[in-house]
């Protein structure tokens, strides 16, 4: 399996310079999706536990994990890393003025650890085309650093 991380080329302008020049960065394009089926499969080749009794500990791993998070806890997954709940909103004067209605977005932190540090550190890049629909003359300005999910690194 070939394992260098494939990029395209895409213009970007400063979102705090709307007006500004434009760069070209690297941005990352996936080679696909790894559902759970397919993590179970790979798993069951490396260990005696059949696909089904893997299915069953990752499906359940979501479960506890979500109501961890719900529950406001920090859930750590060994060296794998950690996810808590982040929170941002506007703020108050004082700290008795402040109340929930000033929280706005809620999204989940992930902390890689110490194995998903090694696992990308030395990656070797390949630069593809852009996929359909990121052409590479169309200028983005947003650069969240969050994917649809609300999910963010660091």
């Amino acid at each position: 399996m070939d394992r260098a991380v494939t990029y395209s080329v895409v213009p970007r302008k400063n979102p705090r310079d709307p007006e500004g020049e434009v760069k070209y960065y690297a941005q990352a394009q996936a080679r696909g999706v790894m559902s759970i089926r397919m993590m179970a499969e790979r798993i069951q080749k490396s260990c005696t536990v059949t696909r089904a009794d893997i299915m069953a500990v990752l499906v359940a791993l979501s479960e506890v994990v979500t109501e961890g998070l719900q529950n406001g806890e920090i859930v750590r997954l060994g060296d794998l890393g950690s996810f808590q709940i982040g929170l941002s909103g506007t703020g108050a004067v004082t700290k008795d003025e402040y109340s929930a209605s000033q929280i706005e977005k809620v999204r989940i932190n992930f902390r890689p650890g110490a194995d998903l540090i090694a696992a990308i550190s030395g990656l070797s890049y390949q630069r593809v085309a852009a996929k359909s629909g990121e052409e590479e003359d169309t200028v983005d300005t947003a650069g969240s650093g969050e994917d649809e999910t609300g999910v963010q690194g660091n």
